[in-house]
């Protein structure tokens, strides 16, 4: 008889460690110097011309952050499209809860899963037409890495090009940033050399295209243009795509990652227009703003054609954390609020007051606001270039300067809109002159009007003070 060994003495030291405790009663030099230290110093310096490194979030709840001095601060940014159902909804923390109370299983890759089936026939279900094969993920880059290599694998070998537009985002990973238009990401980082782009909205273009290069097997478009400045296109474009996609034969893969989900006023957006891609793609607020979850979402016979025999089954299979248990839960409960509570139809009425209020502004300020559009909850406010904001004895002499003062309006009124009125808002990637405002679903009349009543009391105090004042906070 041999007994067991006892366990190995602890001979590793233990590191200095930050507890759950001592993070979270960290002050802000303490997070500074670890941010700066650890995560990104180039961005602590972006955060700093914002006044964002100022303030520390202690807790959220509904439409609100608020801070270590107890300030609320009402959130019209929502996390990018994230905060569909505001900051800890309480039915799904209570999803949450019970789920781990009876500590049901989180990753259990070697059996299938309740949850992930559950939640891929809620997805399914809330889909036009044939939509019905779901690829669940972590994130809207995986989702779209997901939809992608799906549609170029149905396409075929012989037909491998694959068209984005101008002014497009679909992630930052390496395989989706081919089709993202944006030189920052980008970098000298080498792309595939498949892809082919075209300019946005512009349907002579595509059939253009799709006549000259029998090669062109799949094209990807946002339904709605957010990086870009929140920039859409007519009903009969996606109407006359759809039927060149079927004259030719090309697989449209529509990127709902931002714009889904309700935010416009529909479950998708692509759902205003009458019409239905062969793929199409959700995350961000899929998650319920408590997880991370991303969706791919095929026609039943696109994803049979790439994946629908054991051979090809696994190709892409859903990674480690596709389907994680609590997840899934709180997706499949999050998806259940969306339709309890209304919050499609409320983005579509409430988001339509707030373009009215807000072109009631642009009205007001025709020398400041340049233009003002979207759909539902998903809002850009764009800003005219600096120097036709001055008195006209400036504007020549300032105009020479406006390609690098591009987003600096915008820059002020966000840093003032949270420095005195607690207000947080966001930008676009692209056109740096548009305020990007995706507040959460839950808003409500109340809290629009808070929040164009500040942008007017801000924008009543004129360019010149507006200047002033973001100059006195960045020398205080």
């Amino acid at each position: 008889m041999v007994s067991a060994p006892a366990l190995s003495p602890a001979t590793i030291a233990k590191p200095d460690l930050i507890s759950v405790e001592q993070a979270k009663s960290m002050d802000v030099a303490r997070m500074t110097d670890l941010f700066k230290a650890h995560l990104n110093p180039g961005q602590l310096h972006f955060m700093k011309l914002l006044g964002f490194h100022k303030i520390k979030i202690e807790r959220a709840e509904g439409m609100f952050y608020i801070d270590q001095n107890g300030r609320k601060i009402l959130d019209f940014f929502g996390g990018f499209g994230s905060l569909a159902f505001g900051h800890n909804h309480p039915r799904i923390l209570e999803a949450r809860k019970k789920f781990q109370e009876e500590k049901r299983q989180e990753i259990a890759i070697a059996f299938m899963s309740q949850y992930a089936a559950a939640l891929a026939h809620n997805i399914a279900k809330c889909s036009p037409g044939d939509l019905d094969m779901v690829f669940l993920g972590s994130s809207g880059s995986e989702a779209m890495e997901a939809a992608v290599k799906l549609a170029e694998r149905a396409a075929g070998p012989k037909r491998p090009k694959v068209v984005y537009a101008e002014n497009s985002f679909h992630g930052k990973t390496k395989g989706v940033l081919g089709i993202t238009d944006g030189q920052l990401y980008r970098a000298d980082f080498r792309m595939a050399d498949n892809t082919v782009r075209i300019p946005f909205a512009d349907i002579e273009a595509v059939e253009r295209l799709f006549r000259s290069d029998p090669e062109v097997g799949v094209i990807v478009l946002e339904t709605i243009q957010g990086g870009g400045g929140i920039i859409q296109a007519a009903a009969e474009y996606w109407q006359k795509l759809r039927a060149l996609c079927d004259q030719y034969g090309v697989l449209w893969v529509a990127d709902e990652v931002q714009c889904g989900y309700g935010r416009s006023g529909r479950f998708y957006a692509f759902e205003h227009y009458g019409v239905i891609p062969d793929v199409t793609a959700l995350a961000k607020s899929l998650g319920g703003g408590k997880a991370a979850v991303g969706a791919m979402i095929a026609r039943r016979e696109v994803y049979m054609k790439a994946y629908g025999t054991p051979k090809t089954a696994m190709i892409h299979a859903m990674a480690t954390f596709g389907g994680m248990g609590e997840a899934c839960v709180t997706s499949i409960e999050a998806l259940n609020v969306l339709y309890d509570e209304g919050l499609i139809d409320n983005a579509a009425v409430t988001g339509d007051y707030l373009l009215q209020r807000l072109q009631a502004l642009k009205d007001k300020y025709p020398k400041i606001i340049k233009d003002v559009r979207g759909k539902g909850f998903m809002v850009g406010l764009e800003f005219h270039d600096f120097s036709q904001t001055l008195p006209m004895v400036l504007r020549p002499i300032v105009s020479v300067l406006d390609d690098k003062l591009k987003g600096s309006l915008s820059g002020f009124v966000g840093a003032l809109l949270l420095r005195d009125y607690d207000v947080l808002v966001a930008f676009t990637e692209y056109n740096r002159n548009v305020i990007r405002l995706e507040p959460p679903l839950i808003c409500q009349r109340e809290h629009v009007d808070r929040f164009v009543d500040a942008l007017d009391s801000l924008l009543s105090r004129g360019i010149v003070s507006i200047v002033k004042d973001f100059v006195k906070s960045q020398v205080r």
